[in-house]
């Protein structure tokens, strides 16, 4: 960087999209990634006393080690994601840093990809896309490789906030019927009947019900169930070993939203013992490591973290991370601040 240039300075954990990257450049000192190569805790704590503003993704951990230091430059952490529980809130908030995410441009293509997975699970397409990989299909026969319609199934949102909401519309277009929990079981059947007639396509489409279930309730009276709560510490491991024995041994667990949501020894021993028909995953309690017995089950379908991968989304991300550096810069209220 230019030692003459005393614009603040930003420092990119990741490569993000190229317009990113430069819109980044015309107002800051940036320093970037150009490896890509994920940072140690050693990187993100030296990085805290050299930049100005931290621009980091989900899988960057900021715990209280990174925060020890006696000076630390940063103001802002202008993370990329919606998440932040990868950050040590009260830490930042001790050492004077602001925290802000980058909520609503990512829930579409999440949503998109949450009905890829039910679909991928339903349907067995990854285990079919295998077969024809491996040489050993012979042909369409009538009893083959059955999957199940989604057209009447339940749906079960756990977390209903905009990504949940969003599932539940496209949901409603495929012909399913969804119930749902949010944050706090206080909403009232006529609030849940309100959403689902704003969600839904034809006034005869299916009604979103169940605004007052419990969790167990819902797991158990629930075809799919797919996951869109926080990680917090109340969160964690929410689905576990008790709690996946409620769901249906025809049922599926999808889970777009946080890895520790889910105990995975417990998940992977339903899944083989048919306790459970089928999972979609797409995030994980220790990435990128993955579970060993998932690994070697057919019938799971196991994605890279993709939920909001793709160029628009991940362009928006990084463009609302800057607006959130800009507004620091110039000294006005944060868009998107957590603390």
């Amino acid at each position: 960087m230019n030692n003459t240039d005393q614009r603040p300075v930003a420092y990119l954990t990741r490569r993000y999209p190229a317009v990113v990257e430069a819109a980044f450049a015309e107002h800051f000192r940036v320093a970037l990634n150009p490896d890509d190569t994920p940072r140690s805790a050693d990187d993100l704590a030296r990085a805290l006393q050299e930049c100005d503003v931290l621009v980091p993704t989900v899988s960057d951990v900021l715990n209280a080690h990174a925060f020890a230091a006696n000076t630390l430059r940063t103001k802002l952490i202008a993370n990329v994601g919606v998440g932040f529980n990868h950050v040590d809130l009260l830490a930042a908030q001790r050492a004077g840093i602001a925290v802000t995410n980058t909520p609503d441009v990512l829930t579409d293509d999440t949503a998109d990809l949450t009905i890829a997975l039910i679909l991928m699970t339903a349907r067995r397409l990854g285990e079919g896309e295998r077969l024809v990989r491996a040489g050993t299909w012979r042909g369409l026969a009538p009893t083959f490789h059955l999957g199940r319609s989604l057209r009447g199934l339940t749906l079960g949102i756990v977390g209903y906030g905009r990504i949940g909401q969003a599932v539940a519309q496209r949901a409603v277009a495929f012909g399913m019927r969804v119930q749902w929990i949010g944050r706090t079981m206080a909403q009232t059947e006529a609030q849940a009947m309100a959403q689902a007639r704003a969600h839904a396509t034809e006034q005869s489409s299916p009604a979103a019900t169940g605004a007052a279930l419990s969790l167990e309730a819902l797991l158990s009276s629930s075809d799919i169930v797919s996951l869109h709560a926080p990680a917090t510490p109340h969160t964690h491991h929410l689905i576990n070993a008790s709690r996946i024995a409620l769901i249906k041994r025809s049922g599926i667990l999808i889970n777009t939203a946080r890895g520790s949501l889910v105990d995975e020894a417990a998940l992977a021993s339903a899944l083989s013992s048919g306790q459970i028909a089928a999972a979609g995953l797409d995030v994980y309690e220790h990435e990128p490591q993955i579970h060993p017995a998932l690994l070697a089950l057919e019938n799971v379908v196991l994605l890279p973290h993709l939920g909001s991968a793709t160029l628009e989304t991940r362009t928006a991300m990084g463009l609302r991370a800057l607006e959130n550096a800009l507004l620091w810069v110039a000294g006005q209220p944060l868009r998107d601040r957590v603390i």
